[in-house]
Formats: structure tokens, C-alpha cells, sequence
């Protein structure tokens, strides 16, 4: 039976419904000074690119302290206006008895995000959805740019080796993760691709969503499902 399952946050586990992206846009113009007229793609993107591209789409060149300062701005934010994400945002159907099964089974259970750490602590945070989460074994946006690196940088973290681990995540981004590590993929539907984009990319396993709580902990605990 795997060891650990890296859960992706976004369109995964929580929806903000549009008050991530009001924060990221706060956060943008303290820090650059210009208004964030359009955001670089965002679906399985790390933080680190999604501010470096947006920047550029204003014409500007930023750096890495400038990153450490969007991210110390974002988290801020999200601080300030935790009460708007609760209220506006939600935890998707089944995320919560998803993530109480699979401690109830023994499994170990972080987060690989594009997310900072600050931020996507606040995220669950806010919808009761930490409990069960190891978050020094995790991987955030500001560790790499891209999923697999992520990926590996959580596993070397957790001390898991990559078939001891199952990942599950909403995006084409996180089916590129895991097979890119060797990592078994469970990609559920709740995002903005369909199920039929995601079993194109190469995803092991292809769910609607989290409701059926049974299936996903025999889909986690079956080595082959």
C-alpha cells in the first residue's frame, strides 16, 4: 500500500471562486506599482511563474526578490481577507471525508501546489481542510517552477520513494508531475479540464470528483487499480 498521497490544493480540494485571483492582483500592483490588467495562465502553474509571466505581460522584468516580495504581499492578503475566502470560497464536495479516510487508512497526506507554503496553509486553513496535512513534507511554488520538480522535491522531503506515493490533482500540470517522477496519478475533474483531457495527458486513474469516498481510498490503497 502507498505510504503518501500529495494532494494539489486548487480546483482539487478548495474552489476560491475568483477571490484568489482579487488577492493576486492586490498583491501584484503593491508590488510592482501597475495595476494587474491580465494574469499569465494560472491552471498547474507554480506562483514563482504565474508572477514572473504576468509581468511580463505588463512589460516588466522582475527577479527573484521581487517574487519574495509578491509572495510576502500574497500572503498578506490572504491574512487580511481570510473571512471573504471563507464566505465567497468552499472546500469541494468531498474533500474533507476524502482527506479523514485516507488519515483513518494510515496514509501520510501533503500537498504539492503552486501555491507558497504561507498561502496555501491559509487555504485550508480557512476550510478546515489542514488536520491531516504534513506540511514539511510538501512542495510550494516557491521551491521549483515546474510540477516535476515539485514532485521530486516532496518526496525527497517525505523520505517516500516515488511508487510508495500517489498524487492527486486536477490539471494536465499534475499529470505531467507524477509521470515525469513515477508517481501513480489519480486526476479528478473538478477543474477546468475534462476528464477526457486529462486520461489524454496519461493519467493513471480519472475521477469525476471526491464524493465516493470508498472508491477513492480503494483507488489510493489498490496498487493496481
Amino acid at each position: 500500500m502507498p505510504q503518501l498521497v500529495l494532494w494539489d490544493i486548487d480546483h482539487t480540494l478548495i474552489d476560491t471562486r475568483g477571490v484568489g485571483r482579487r488577492l493576486s492582483a492586490a498583491a501584484f500592483e503593491e508590488v510592482t506599482g501597475q495595476a494587474m490588467r491580465q494574469q499569465a495562465k494560472i491552471d498547474g502553474i507554480t506562483e514563482a511563474v504565474i508572477f514572473r509571466e504576468t509581468a511580463k505581460l505588463h512589460g516588466l522584468t522582475t527577479d527573484r526578490a521581487d517574487f519574495e516580495r509578491f509572495a510576502a504581499a500574497l500572503t498578506a492578503q490572504h491574512i487580511r481577507h481570510a473571512g471573504e475566502l471563507r464566505e465567497q470560497g468552499h472546500a469541494l464536495p468531498g474533500a474533507a471525508a476524502a482527506l479523514d479516510a485516507l488519515a483513518a487508512a494510515g496514509l501520510r497526506q501533503t500537498v504539492v501546489t503552486g501555491n507558497v507554503r504561507a498561502v496555501a496553509e491559509i487555504k485550508l486553513n480557512v476550510f478546515g481542510l489542514d488536520t491531516h496535512i504534513h506540511w514539511d513534507g510538501g512542495a510550494y511554488g516557491e521551491d521549483a517552477d515546474l510540477r516535476p520538480g515539485l514532485v521530486k522535491m516532496a518526496l525527497t522531503r517525505a523520505s517516500v520513494a516515488a511508487p510508495d506515493a500517489v498524487l492527486i490533482g486536477d490539471t494536465p500540470a499534475d499529470v505531467e508531475g507524477g509521470l515525469a517522477t513515477g508517481v501513480r496519478i489519480i486526476a479528478v475533474a473538478t477543474g477546468r479540464s475534462s476528464a477526457e483531457e486529462l486520461r489524454a495527458t496519461g493519467a493513471h486513474v480519472v475521477i469525476p470528483d471526491l464524493t465516493d469516498i470508498m472508491g477513492l481510498l480503494k483507488l489510493v490503497t489498490d496498487s493496481n487499480p
